[in-house]
């Protein structure tokens, strides 16, 4: 695929930056870097934090591209330092789709390597194993066995990779009915989100949706919409089932319209009052890589839409958030992690700088495709 100098551009600075961050970490996990440098969110947050997987997907990512050892090597010791919450069990959720799509399956896509296969295995089964037979879903978190969160759209896609792997449809089909679920009662006619849907954990019943991260119940938290846009659309290219397709599209349209009315930076919530403006930069670089995804599945008629959204709202974001900065981490600047949680109020956030480096290999045309 042919690429601009733009995208070559941002990719050597984004390889270059990673090199230097993974030097000063050392084998620590980041996720926010605080005063400019990561410290290790595994300790902080522990072995079992819903984004540990992410700076293992950049390095899988890079090592895919460029064949450099360093990615590699450093990638395994991630992987190694995730295994612990596989097998030690405690309080595991249904993020083990983040934690190991981006480690475990990556590890075997890139090399073959058995073990990866096993534990990417492993964590599809805890992740079935999570179903509720009587309301179609996924529990997302063990305390509140009822809920189902947006965010469970990129998960599920563990278990299309499982029935994929091992010819048995029992992963797929409790995937694609967790995602009718979703688009029930989580996805709305205009193609706004909601975070959370709450369900009688012993009858299945839906009860209502609830605020998550978002500004309440009824608004619509930008992440979460990003989650659902490239959640629903790749769930279309593992089922080829035209209401996800659907769903996706609609989702993408709501989003790329909120985005041009604040130059193509997505609010941290699009029905957030307007004062004080947030922004969310995780959620348009979520967007962006999800759009990318979306128009690789359509006739080539219609692709150019999406496609040069994405490309908007990757060159807005790294134009005004962008840190190409050696001496300091983190690289896409302005994600904010919660509505009502100030303190993590437009910083850098790991995921971000994950969907920006696969947004940028899909737009050359060597992505590691995990989802």
């Amino acid at each position: 695929m042919m690429t601009t100098d733009w995208v070559a551009q941002y990719l050597e600075q984004f390889i270059k930056k990673v090199a230097r961050e993974n030097d000063r970490l050392a084998g620590k996990t980041p996720y926010i870097p605080y005063d400019g440098f990561y410290s290790d969110v595994m300790i902080e947050r522990g072995y079992d934090w819903w984004a540990n997987g992410f700076w293992g997907g950049i390095l899988w990512q890079l090592f895919n591209a460029t064949d450099q050892d360093q990615f590699r090597e450093a990638a395994i010791i991630q992987e190694k330092r995730l295994d612990r919450a596989l097998y030690e069990f405690k309080d595991i959720h249904h993020d083990v789709g983040f934690m190991w799509l981006l480690t475990a399956v990556a590890h075997y896509q890139v090399t073959g390597d058995e073990q990866a296969y096993r534990t990417g295995l492993h964590a599809a089964s805890l992740l079935a194993g999570r179903f509720n037979i009587e309301g179609n879903f996924l529990v997302s978190w063990n305390d509140h066995p009822g809920w189902v969160i947006i965010d469970s759209m990129m998960n599920i896609q563990l278990l299309y990779w499982a029935s994929e792997q091992t010819g048995d449809p029992r992963f797929a089909k409790l995937a694609t009915r967790h995602a009718q679920t979703v688009a029930k009662y989580l996805v709305r006619p205009d193609g706004s989100v909601g975070h959370i849907a709450s369900f009688n954990p012993d009858t299945g019943a839906f009860l209502t949706q609830l605020a998550g991260q978002g500004v309440s119940a009824e608004s619509a938290w930008s992440r979460g919409n990003a989650w659902a846009l490239y959640g629903f659309a790749a769930t279309y290219r593992h089922t080829r089932q035209l209401e996800f397709l659907t769903i996706a599209k609609r989702v993408a349209d709501y989003f790329i319209q909120q985005c041009q009315l604040t130059n193509d930076i997505p609010l941290a919530d699009f029905r957030a009052p307007k004062v004080p403006q947030i922004f969310d930069t995780s959620a348009g670089m979520i967007a962006a890589a999800g759009l990318l995804a979306l128009a690789e599945l359509l006739p080539k008629s219609q692709q150019a839409p999406y496609r040069q959204a994405a490309i908007k709202i990757i060159q807005a974001i790294v134009g005004r958030y962008g840190n190409w900065q050696l001496t300091e981490d983190g690289i896409i600047g302005g994600g904010t992690e919660a509505y009502y949680r100030p303190a993590t109020y437009e910083v850098p956030l790991i995921y971000a700088d994950y969907f920006f480096g696969e947004a940028l290999l899909r737009l050359k045309g060597n992505a590691l495709i995990l989802w």
